[in-house]
């Protein structure tokens, strides 16, 4: 009796985990969306919201012994620092300029280039198998935005650099939790104050501080309240993320991104009336085909040499 409450308690702890990171990560971007929509707040000014958001509530966790934090050079960090300022701002930018198909495509296209940037500069060597699945993920994003009838220079531009930096970003973060010995929320504890340093600085030099369209402009009460949400939000995001893949298989955690891109994706259509032909709708399942193969070939291939190491003597 004792054991199956235990088994139902963890059980309950697992799906709560999963329901947080599915709502706060297709919450997040309907709420960015209708900031931008309905408030017009700035851009970088959201993004250092979030950064100092979620430093907070960081902080809170180590209080609460949710995790230690650990000592580290600053200047090991700069660069990781300054990475993600560029990755939250053009993902950002990405979002305001594009529909959210778009957008939500679009960065599906960090898996082509993180396999590129690992294969040219960390000679890291990727499968037959998986290179091919990188065709129909390619081919459906320029299906979509060849098709897409809100297609913009501008948003491609911001969703191109996105991709970019967020790849460089993944990478580097995977680089720098081997290199300085921690995981993903002590390397964001001191990564999120460090960005939003970066970002005070920049911030005065491309938006306006005062008057209409500035942070201490006069912002109704209900935009200033969903700006903070927002940021509560993204905080949510980058904890149940830690926790899931703390909890859960790699299986889980990829399997369930699949399903917030779907969710995420129908959302856009229905909440913003963003207009789908056939051929956009082709390129979204085409892109999806890609995805789920990634997967697939991905979690075989290290299902496979986790075997290989176990059969070793």
């Amino acid at each position: 009796m004792k054991q199956t409450l235990l088994n139902l308690s963890a059980n309950g702890r697992l799906i709560a985990g999963l329901l947080v990171n599915l709502l706060s990560s297709i919450c997040i971007v309907f709420i960015n969306k209708w900031i931008y929509v309905h408030y017009g707040f700035p851009n970088m000014t959201l993004t250092l919201v979030h950064f100092v958001v979620t430093w907070l509530g960081l902080y809170v966790c180590q209080k609460m012994d949710i995790f230690a934090p650990k000592s580290l050079p600053i200047r090991s960090i700069v660069w990781l620092a300054l990475s993600f300022c560029g990755f939250v701002a053009f993902t950002n930018l990405s979002l305001q300029n594009n529909a959210i198909g778009t957008y939500q495509l679009a960065k599906a296209m960090t898996t082509p280039v993180i396999i590129l940037i690992q294969t040219t500069y960390y000679k890291k060597a990727f499968s037959t198998k998986i290179k091919l699945t990188l065709l129909p993920i390619t081919l459906g994003v320029i299906l979509n935005s060849y098709f897409d009838v809100r297609f913009n220079m501008l948003g491609t531009a911001f969703a191109t650099l996105g991709v970019l930096v967020t790849s460089l970003y993944q990478v580097w973060v995977g680089a720098k939790q081997h290199e300085l010995q921690v995981n993903s929320m002590q390397l964001l504890y001191y990564q999120a104050p460090l960005s939003s340093g970066f970002l005070l600085c920049v911030v005065p030099m491309f938006e306006p501080l005062t008057g209409d369209g500035g942070i201490f402009g006069p912002w109704s009460l209900p935009a200033l309240a969903t700006v903070l949400f927002s940021g509560v939000v993204a905080f949510l995001v980058n904890l149940s993320i830690y926790w899931i893949i703390g909890n859960t298989s790699a299986v889980t955690y990829n399997m369930f991104g699949h399903f917030k891109f779907c969710i995420t994706l129908v959302g856009g259509y229905l909440i913003f009336n963003d207009p789908i032909s056939i051929n956009q709708a082709l390129g979204i399942l085409c892109t999806l085909a890609g995805i789920l193969s990634y997967t697939h070939f991905k979690l075989a291939e290290q299902e496979e040499g986790k075997s290989r190491l176990a059969q070793r003597p």
